[in-house]
């Protein structure tokens, strides 16, 4: 988060500077004692300030977040709480499960677009720490345990609609938090571990997130050359959807270049056409470049099998890592029904 002390001394009389507490990526979940784990929330990282009648909420970036969550300001200024700095994720559910698009679908610029959206899809605010109390106590230099503990008092003076806001669950044990990286999916995508003898260190990579990644078969339905290349920089991954249809959920990089040569020449013998007989690559994304751009279809004849973390509108939201090829699979065998889409 950008530097706000003047932002909020401004608005609210805070002499408080906050950036979030970020985390470092680890494979597994750390051991020993001292630990606390929280899942990991599939939304948007937010730090909610409220002093009298004024509320704010700021994204990591430092960016305001309040003209999108209309319904959170109001219920955050309903609470009969006059002063606190919360920190959390704003996360939208939809028939029982976060959904990531319909939070991203949020951010327009129409505000009648927006006051449609929260009647329909309304945030809820995850809370899963407390940066300032209601007498205004500034507590970031208070151990994670004391500040929890604070938290939790919080969740029980507001007595808030568990649809509008939830303090987050916790274990300190490594065994429970094992099992929630084990499990299928759906609200939380990770477990993120912090220290309970820490203080809350604004903008350090201070606390551990491990990520939950599965594994799923895909088709190989296309590829795309690397930039400045002759030889593929990444194979674009399909999945057949329930009427049969090879639709395109992603991509994969992790391509080594030992075998490119080799792996390029294949699959220029392998091209033809449509190579997705459903939804289809579109033009340069995120991680494409001019180059790269336009897409090669081929024979859905090759199934690789990649890790993934995330699900979002029937894509993996980011690229995958390629684990091995299985030419013991069919592609036939490869359907949404893998990653429970």
């Amino acid at each position: 988060m950008a530097r706000q002390a003047m932002e909020n001394q401004a608005n609210f009389g805070m002499s408080v500077e906050v950036e979030p507490m970020e985390a470092k990526s680890a494979e597994a979940l750390p051991t020993g004692t001292g630990w606390q784990y929280e899942p990991k929330w599939d939304g948007f990282r937010c730090i909610a300030f409220k002093s009298g009648g004024n509320v704010d909420l700021r994204a990591k970036s430092g960016k305001p977040l309040g003209r999108y969550f209309p319904e959170l300001i109001a219920f955050l200024a309903s609470l009969p709480v006059d002063r606190f700095v919360i920190d959390g994720e704003v996360v939208v559910e939809i028939d029982g499960m976060l959904a990531f698009d319909a939070l991203q679908a949020r951010l327009h610029p129409a505000e009648s677009r927006i006051r449609k959206l929260s009647s329909e899809t309304p945030a809820r605010l995850v809370a899963f720490d407390i940066l300032m109390g209601e007498d205004g106590t500034l507590l970031l230099d208070q151990h994670l345990a004391d500040r929890r503990a604070q938290l939790e008092e919080f969740g029980k003076i507001v007595c808030a609609d568990p649809r509008q806001f939830v303090v987050s669950p916790f274990t300190r044990h490594r065994e429970e938090a094992a099992a929630w990286l084990s499990g299928s999916g759906g609200d939380t995508d990770g477990v993120v571990c912090k220290r309970l003898d820490e203080p809350y260190r604004p903008g350090e990579r201070a606390m551990i997130k491990v990520k939950r990644m599965r594994t799923a078969d895909c088709v190989v339905g296309g590829f795309r050359y690397g930039s400045d290349s002759n030889l593929v920089g990444s194979l674009l991954l399909g999945l057949y959807n329930d009427n049969g249809k090879l639709d395109h959920v992603g991509f994969t990089s992790a391509i080594s270049d030992a075998e490119k040569l080799d792996l390029t020449r294949r699959l220029e013998a392998m091209r033809e056409q449509p190579g997705f007989t459903g939804k289809a690559p579109g033009g340069p994304s995120r991680w494409s470049t001019e180059r790269s751009s336009d897409w090669q279809p081929l024979k859905p004849e090759l199934v690789v099998e990649v890790r993934f973390d995330q699900v979002t509108g029937h894509r993996f939201r980011h690229g995958t890592k390629l684990l091995r090829w299985r030419p013991d699979k069919s592609p036939s065998q490869c359907d949404f029904r893998q990653i429970g889409q």
